[in-house]
């Protein structure tokens, strides 16, 4: 049994969305976030760039002693993922977009993701969407421009609802019935995608199967805590903390946010 911190990286606030999933699901676990919102997003990044930010914040979350470390960011999950795994003596948990449920489940055989341009280029991508997909239309959408209000706190703002909903509206008209949400930003969009979707079209995203892997491999590892309180939870970011505390004001759970300029 392990006392010491799951480890969290993202491209700036979005990965929140996955810390959710895993403090709901192992709430006696601590962690450690960090959210590289200076360089975000990844997803316009070539890919050496990506790596490089990959290694300086696993880096990171190593020093403070983490004993998992979870990649959640697509974009980075699909360029650095292997890389890690090959160099750094820690179990590593990484992000696809959910298309197998959603194509297993869709009934117009129609399924629309939204992600960036590095998730939706990507070899992992589209490995996942020939293994998992025959048979189904995969709607390619970039979200471009929206991570970016998502980290400036803009998530009410009509400028993001007609950007989003300029990227609904033609996967609509081809009639899909499932949208997975391919960047881990998106989940944040949920309450404005409900406002402009049909209710026929489920939304569908990789936080809760993140979350199971979690605890798979640290039970396969031996290193659950053997705590019986409530775990803590630290957060790092190099952007604003004001947005990053606003994100996490719903959350019922001991946290602190920090800012370092890593």
């Amino acid at each position: 049994m392990d006392d010491r911190r799951i480890g969290i990286f993202d491209s700036g606030i979005g990965g929140t969305s996955i810390w959710g999933e895993i403090q709901e699901l192992l709430p006696l676990e601590n962690c450690i976030y960090l959210a590289d919102s200076k360089n975000a997003p990844y997803g316009e990044k070539p890919g050496e760039k990506i790596l490089a930010l990959s290694i300086k914040n696993t880096e990171f979350l190593l020093s403070k002693g983490c004993k998992l470390i979870v990649v959640a960011c697509n974009t980075a999950t699909t360029n650095a993922i292997d890389y890690l795994r090959e160099n750094y003596n820690v179990p590593f948990i990484g992000i696809e977009p959910a298309i197998k449920p959603a194509a297993i489940n869709s009934k117009s055989k129609i399924v629309g993701v939204l992600a960036t341009k590095g998730t939706l280029s990507s070899s992992l991508f589209h490995s996942t969407s020939k293994n998992h997909a025959a048979g189904i239309t995969i709607l390619e959408q970039r979200g471009t421009g929206l991570v970016e209000m998502i980290e400036n706190g803009h998530l009410e703002s009509e400028e993001l609802y007609l950007l989003l909903e300029s990227y609904m509206m033609p996967m609509l008209e081809k009639g899909m019935d499932y949208l997975v949400l391919g960047c881990t930003h998106y989940p944040y969009l949920i309450p404005l995608l409900k406002k402009m979707l049909p209710e026929n079209v489920t939304i569908i995203d990789s936080g809760q199967a993140v979350a199971r892997q979690t605890k798979s491999v640290l039970e396969q590892n031996n290193l659950l805590t053997n705590s019986n309180e409530l775990g803590t939870h630290q957060f790092f970011t190099n952007g604003d903390e004001r947005v990053l505390a606003s994100i996490l004001s719903p959350a019922k759970v001991k946290h602190s946010v920090s800012f370092k300029d890593f």
